[in-house]
């Protein structure tokens, strides 16, 4: 199972909720991911007209894909149920919440499926509050192996 993750998301926010969504994707889209031929550099979603899209998701070219194949950078909408689009306009509206992917992945039935979060930007002292943690259980993980 191919599954994609956003990296950079939990070191530069703070996540307060998540939320599944599904991808309305092309076939040779499709395809790609499963290769995991998809980057969320500068990935973002935003709330348009009650609904959820993201913009400046990556997704490579499919290798073996003809002339019909997408734009790697295309608008692309996300499939969620009208009360969790009405949770997520709520929290936007107040002040420092951005939405922002968090990984993307397939289902049991084989759906390809995003994460999205309600996140809160972090500080310079939050990030580097952080990075002092996974340095810490990266040495203890160490220390243990060791014994």
């Amino acid at each position: 199972m191919v599954s994609l993750l956003n990296r950079q998301a939990t070191f530069t926010y703070f996540i307060e909720d998540k939320f599944e969504a599904g991808l309305q994707l092309l076939g040779t889209e499709v395809k790609s991911l499963r290769e995991g031929k998809a980057s969320f550099n500068d990935a973002y979603c935003l709330l348009e007209e009650g609904e959820i899209w993201i913009k400046s998701l990556h997704i490579a070219p499919y290798s073996h894909g003809s002339h019909s194949n997408h734009d790697p950078l295309r608008i692309r909408k996300l499939l969620l149920q009208k009360r969790e689009i009405n949770k997520i306009e709520s929290r936007l509206k107040e002040k420092g919440f951005t939405l922002i992917p968090l990984k993307i992945f397939f289902n049991s039935k084989g759906f390809a499926k995003i994460e999205i979060g309600l996140a809160k930007g972090k500080k310079q002292a939050d990030k580097r509050e952080t990075l002092k943690k996974k340095q810490a259980e990266r040495e203890m993980k160490r220390d243990q192996l060791s014994d």
